[in-house]
């Protein structure tokens, strides 16, 4: 039979750990807890015991393991597997693929979280395999992953893809990078929230203020909640987000040219409310001939990007296949 391949989606509350087969089907999946205790030394050991309980209990041997691809947060090496700091889990100057090279015996591979959902995502998701992609999540806040030429685009560093801290307003609010203006500031849930509060303070007549009078928070989701109602203020915030990604796509268009763009995170379950109006800005900025070839579209996996991807990782590391 086919060896499987171990996928690794490594994050701040929880791994999700599945086995993979050749053609990117899972066969089992499940995820257990992110213990950050002491500068989460303690995870790599969880996750290999965890890995070893699985293959136990469907007869399956290290020897029918073709590798394990790891997705994990932070800036990572991904020739190396070296992690040289994920501020959320607590790593610095950690080797994550020696480590668990070290206690599973398997060839192992290492890249940052979002380049592995986007390699799933073009691998058995929304990117039919195109070999120029650029992947966006939008949640709390804004990450990215870029395929250039059937690969991942890492640049020299590991910075290529951090799309999240783009300048787009240099006198826009503060990031937590410390730069203003970012993108993540306007486009992330929390951005889409902060925009409803300073709507807030201009209007004090609205359905959003009324939301906010009746239940002292208000959301991304309640942004696009109280849109759908009617909401003028909202309306415009989804505009101003929309357009802002819109100009974005369409500076990075210019660079990587891509035919698929992918949106994907919490706040892209609001749908075509969200990604229509983002296709808008998009071809008003863009060069039709960027435009013309590219389609966007809602990311499909959701949490199986990322152990899909890590799968597809293995693969094109070992048997050299690319998009």
């Amino acid at each position: 039979m086919d060896k499987i391949i171990i996928g690794a989606d490594i994050g701040g509350t929880t791994v999700k750990i599945g086995f993979i087969n050749n053609e990117g089907e899972i066969l089992k999946k499940w995820e257990i807890p992110t213990n950050k205790s002491n500068g989460g030394v303690s995870i790599i050991d969880d996750l290999w015991q965890s890995i070893r309980i699985q293959l136990t209990a469907l007869n399956l041997t290290t020897d029918m393991v073709l590798g394990i691809g790891v997705g994990a947060p932070g800036f990572i090496d991904g020739d190396t597997g070296f992690v040289y700091e994920a501020v959320n889990i607590g790593w610095k100057n950690f080797e994550l693929a020696a480590q668990l090279k070290d206690k599973s015996g398997l060839p192992v591979f290492v890249e940052n979280d979002a380049n592995i959902a986007v390699l799933g995502e073009n691998w058995k998701g929304a990117g039919n395999q195109a070999r120029n992609v650029i992947a966006i999540t939008l949640g709390t806040g804004v990450g990215g992953g870029i395929i250039a030429n059937g690969e991942i685009l890492n640049g020299e560093n590991g910075m290529a893809g951090e799309i999240g801290h783009t300048t787009i307003d240099p006198h826009g609010h503060l990031c937590n990078c410390g730069r203003s203006g970012c993108l993540e500031t306007i486009a992330s849930a929390t951005g889409i929230a902060r925009q409803a509060m300073d709507k807030l303070q201009n209007n004090s007549i609205s359905r959003l203020s009324t939301h906010y009078q009746q239940t002292g928070t208000v959301s991304a989701k309640d942004v696009f909640d109280l849109a759908k109602s009617g909401d003028t203020d909202c309306k415009h915030i989804i505009h101003d987000t929309a357009d802002a990604l819109g100009l974005f796509i369409a500076n990075m268009g210019t660079i990587i040219n891509p035919s698929k763009v992918l949106i994907g995170g919490g706040v892209s379950k609001a749908g075509d409310q969200l990604l229509d109006e983002i296709k808008n800005a998009f071809h008003k900025y863009a060069l039709p001939r960027v435009s013309d070839i590219c389609e966007m579209k809602i990311a499909r996996l959701g949490n199986d990007a990322g152990i899909i991807g890590g799968a597809f990782f293995v693969r094109q590391k070992l048997l050299d296949i690319t998009f």
